[in-house]
C-alpha cells in the first residue's frame, strides 16, 4: 500500500495499534510510518543484489526503532527503559548510514525524505531521553 503522506498513513493505522500509549508518542509514530515506508523501499532495492544486502540491513535497523521503543514501554519507568529508548536513538542513526547507503538505488527525493524524517525521530528520542532522565 502506497502513502501520500504521513496524515493519510494515520489513517490506515489498526485503531487497536492507536489505542496503545506508546501512540502518543511522536517519535513513535513516526517510526511506524518510516518502517512502512522503508518496506516499499526495499521493493526497489531487493530488484538489485547489491541492493539486497541493504535492505536487509535497513529493514532491520529501521524496525528495531519502535521494537525498542515497544519494549523499553513495557519496562515502565528509569534505567531499563532508558536504555532501550537508548538503543532505539542508535538504531535510528544507523537506519540513517543505511539510507544513504541506499542512494546508488533509490530516488534522490527518497533518500533526503527518509534522512530527513529520521532526523526528526532522532531529534524526538533525545528531547525523550532528556525528559526522562529530569523526571527520574
Amino acid at each position: 500500500m502506497k502513502f501520500e503522506n504521513y496524515e493519510t498513513w494515520q489513517n490506515t493505522v489498526s485503531q487497536r495499534v492507536k489505542r496503545e500509549p506508546m501512540w502518543q508518542f511522536a517519535g513513535y509514530r513516526k517510526g511506524l510510518f518510516l518502517y512502512d515506508l522503508t518496506w516499499q523501499d526495499c521493493d526497489k532495492l531487493g530488484q538489485d543484489f547489491r541492493g539486497k544486502a541493504v535492505a536487509n540491513q535497513l529493514i532491520r535497523s529501521v524496525g528495531s526503532i519502535t521494537a525498542n521503543l515497544d519494549e523499553g514501554y513495557g519496562r515502565g519507568t528509569g534505567k531499563q527503559r532508558q536504555q532501550f529508548y537508548r538503543i532505539a536513538l542508535g538504531s535510528a542513526r544507523e537506519s540513517k548510514g543505511w539510507y544513504w547507503k541506499s542512494h546508488y538505488l533509490l530516488a534522490e527525493t527518497v533518500v533526503e525524505h527518509r534522512l530527513a524524517l529520521l532526523d526528526e525521530i532522532i531529534a524526538l528520542l533525545i528531547d525523550e531521553l532528556n525528559r526522562q532522565k529530569r523526571f527520574k
